[in-house]
């Protein structure tokens, strides 16, 4: 399993590890970070983008996987759809079945609304079930709301748009009592109290988790939560196009059954989208740890509909993906394994970067070293680096790996890998999707009853994301659009279903040359052998 190569580099990442712990690598200035930045991090890389020809964000630079998409053609062109056969009729329709979309359909039935999520997986089947490292607030003693916003601010090159990110972290308390409430299985002292950790870019310990398996487990307690309230859950039923009235609203959504290909109307006075990320796009070609469903579906439906992107150029390659064994390539080791003690070495054992640097700084340096630097260990998908996670036994004593990081050790020891003793090789990995729609303080789209939450929302975390804050802003955020698209269906009238939009974007389409015939969104990844 592992190369003379690695064996012999393992040697020397022992022989320094005594001398390593207790040891901080010093911090980049800030000069020094953006130099970094702009020389390895992906997305500043210009081969990497195209600007966009139509749509609102007419100019722009987006991701060339992303382009193609927001400018193809909407899968309802080539359907026969009668838009006068209502299948589903709610006050608030939530496409997505994850955390933020479960969140939001919770509070919109607390408010008495008649609501519905429809998910073309299974509920759950998202990117917060495959959260690990734990979900940040300010609610220790020591700490407050107004620290958070400053290290996020920070992290996200101050980039944040303020509004949605003082909410974020002044109602974080909140999120995590409400969970805690429904709950959700905390790491706790013998007292009860929470026990919190840092995480990169944080000035102080607020990472509240559940061992590694934090995102599984506010998964499942939502999910249990949405199933014993008996809010409608419509499975492997996709949204492939929004409806409008033509004069500027949603009014509700055409889906298909990913099993029998049927279509489908829903009728709704209030949209929410909470369909998460887009990491399956492999942008650049990275590999991606995110779930199978994420393919930016939310993004394009509505842009398509009128919705405007704010940084939708920017991304998030978690420093840590798994670069071997090659069955789990791409899947997120998460920063937690940071947090408790290992730390990030090159192939002759030393430590390169100070290991709670923000993750974009984190990614890139790990880049250099495997790049300019030649300083990488090679494995069959190109150079890694290790992640020392014999180093956390070492500090914190024998067990520690099972007690605090017990998904961590199944997933590796599965291919017969233990990471008491032997450490992981790590490269960066597409991981959360920074842009998205621009939505105001009320959770709304440019687009009227138009709602958007969780990782398909830009703006709350800038152009860069602190470890923790996705799974606060799916709470947060989903919670909010839930109550808000609830408040507003009572307000409103169900409007006309028309696909008036999609006929304008085609048209816009063509007068700009387009001829992309891409079908958009596209759904499902495309892994078929060329």
């Amino acid at each position: 399993m592992f190369t003379e190569e690695m064996l012999a580099s393992v040697k020397k990442v022992e022989a320094t590890r005594k001398e390593r712990i207790g040891f901080e690598p010093k911090r980049m200035t800030a000069e020094e970070k953006d130099a970094l930045l702009k020389k390895f991090h992906p997305d500043y890389k210009e081969e990497g983008f195209k600007n966009l020809t139509v749509g609102p964000n007419k100019g722009d630079k987006v991701p060339e996987e992303l382009c193609e998409l927001l400018q193809g053609r909407s899968r309802t062109l080539d359907l026969d759809i009668d838009l006068t056969k209502i299948d589903y009729d709610v006050d608030v329709l939530v496409i997505g079945g994850g955390g933020a979309g479960s969140s939001a359909a919770i509070e919109a039935n607390e408010a008495g609304a008649n609501v519905m999520i429809v998910t073309k997986l299974r509920i759950g089947d998202a990117n917060t079930m495959m959260a690990e490292g734990g979900i940040q607030a300010a609610d220790k003693e020591n700490d407050s709301p107004a620290q958070h916003y400053i290290d996020a601010l920070g992290g996200g090159h101050y980039a944040n748009v303020p509004e949605l990110l003082r909410k974020l972290v002044t109602d974080g308390p909140g999120a995590i009592k409400w969970l805690n409430d429904l709950g959700v299985m905390f790491d706790k002292d013998k007292d009860g109290t929470m026990i919190t950790t840092h995480g990169g870019g944080t000035s102080r310990k607020r990472m509240h988790a559940a061992k590694d398996y934090s995102g599984a487990e506010i998964m499942r307690t939502l999910r249990d939560e949405v199933l014993n309230r008996k809010i409608p859950v419509v499975d492997f039923t996709a949204a492939i196009e929004l409806l409008t009235d033509g004069k500027g609203s949603v009014t509700g959504a055409v889906l298909k059954n990913m099993e029998t290909g049927e279509i489908l109307i829903a009728r709704a006075k209030t949209v929410i989208i909470a369909t998460g990320g887009a990491g399956r796009l492999h942008y650049q070609g990275f590999p991606t740890s995110n779930h199978y469903g994420a393919t930016a579906d939310g993004l394009i439906l509505g842009y398509r509909a009128g919705a405007k992107l704010l940084y939708a150029d920017t991304l998030q390659y978690h420093p840590t993906g798994v670069a071997y064994p090659d069955q789990i390539y791409g899947a997120l080791v998460t920063e937690k394994v940071r947090s408790i003690g290992a730390m990030l070495v090159n192939a002759e054992g030393v430590a390169f970067m100070h290991p709670l640097e923000t993750r974009d700084v984190s990614a890139a340096s790990i880049i250099r070293e495997c790049t300019e630097r030649n300083l990488g260990v090679t494995t069959p998908h190109g150079s890694a680096v290790w992640l020392d996670t014999p180093m956390i036994e070492e500090i914190h004593g024998e067990g520690t790996i099972e007690k605090r990081i017990p998904g961590m050790m199944r997933m590796y020891g599965k291919y017969g890998w233990d990471i008491r003793k032997m450490p992981m090789l790590v490269f960066p990995t597409l991981h959360y999707q920074n842009g998205g729609l621009f939505i105001n303080p009320d959770g709304m789209t440019d687009v009227k009853n138009l709602f958007v939450a969780g990782e398909a929302v830009g703006g709350i975390h800038g152009r860069n994301r602190l470890m923790g804050n996705s799974l606060l802003d799916i709470i947060v955020f989903g919670r909010h659009a839930g109550k808000m698209a609830a408040k507003v269906s009572k307000e409103t009238e169900a409007g006309e279903l028309t696909l008036s939009h999609v006929e304008a974007f085609e048209k816009e389409r063509k007068e700009a040359g387009i001829v992309n015939d891409t079908a958009s969104p596209r759904l499902l990844p495309d892994y078929t052998r060329k």
